[in-house]
């Protein structure tokens, strides 16, 4: 088999393992067999070994000696630690994008939050709060700036998967909306200062274990 393949294969293998750690449908701790893994994707080893490279450089899985390759655990501080690096760097973004930021862009990030509002399931609520903060923060015209805070994004979904996966109770982002209203008002600083204190909120809450167990649950919510 090609280099090439091999890498496109693993690139596709990652891809999907990870949209599986992010959504909760692996859980934390849970092996990943190579074997497994390449007969589902009709492969050899090669580019399944590639995979879990990919996903251990994204945080998304370990490998333990003699123990082979398994999901990620993440505790508290882990979360404290996303959501720190997701103030300073969204806020850095928004300071840059603020300029470029158009009434047009704005209305749609409005209805980015009008749909997380409305939304009845974690899953719908994160892709419109993933949209409101991509729609303000692109005009930064910063492309590694914006991948990293993409990549935040995807260990803050999983958190977020992983307390509130079961039950969703619909709320108002009230934080969206003066952030919004303070970039119309042309107040960046105000603005910035919201948005740094909103991605830094952390909820928590009690979850089922497989086992039957019950552990506390940690997520960042903004």
């Amino acid at each position: 088999m090609a280099k090439g393949t091999d890498d496109t294969i693993a690139v596709r293998i990652s891809k999907a393992l990870a949209d599986r750690i992010i959504s909760g449908a692996i859980e934390p701790g849970a092996r990943l067999r190579q074997d497994h893994v390449a007969e589902e994707f009709h492969t050899s080893h090669v580019p399944v070994r590639e995979a879990f490279r990919r996903l251990e450089a994204q945080g998304l899985a370990v490998s333990e000696p003699r123990r082979g390759v398994r999901v990620a655990a993440f505790d508290l501080g882990e979360v404290k630690e996303v959501a720190e690096m997701r103030a300073a760097l969204e806020v850095l973004a928004l300071r840059h994008a603020a300029p470029h930021l158009t009434s047009a862009i704005l209305d749609r990030a409005e209805e980015a939050t009008k749909a997380g509002d409305k939304s009845r399931d974690v899953r719908s609520w994160e892709e419109a709060n993933r949209a409101f903060h991509r729609l303000i923060l692109a005009p930064c015209g910063m492309p590694r700036l914006l991948a990293t805070i993409d990549d935040l994004h995807a260990a803050s979904a999983r958190f977020l998967f992983a307390a509130w996966r079961s039950e969703w109770e619909a709320r108002t982002d009230q934080d969206h909306r003066a952030i919004l209203t303070a970039l119309r008002q042309g107040n960046t600083e105000s603005a910035a200062a919201t948005l740094g204190r909103h991605v830094q909120w952390i909820g928590r809450k009690p979850v089922k274990t497989a086992s039957g167990g019950v552990r506390e649950a940690f997520a960042i919510v903004g």
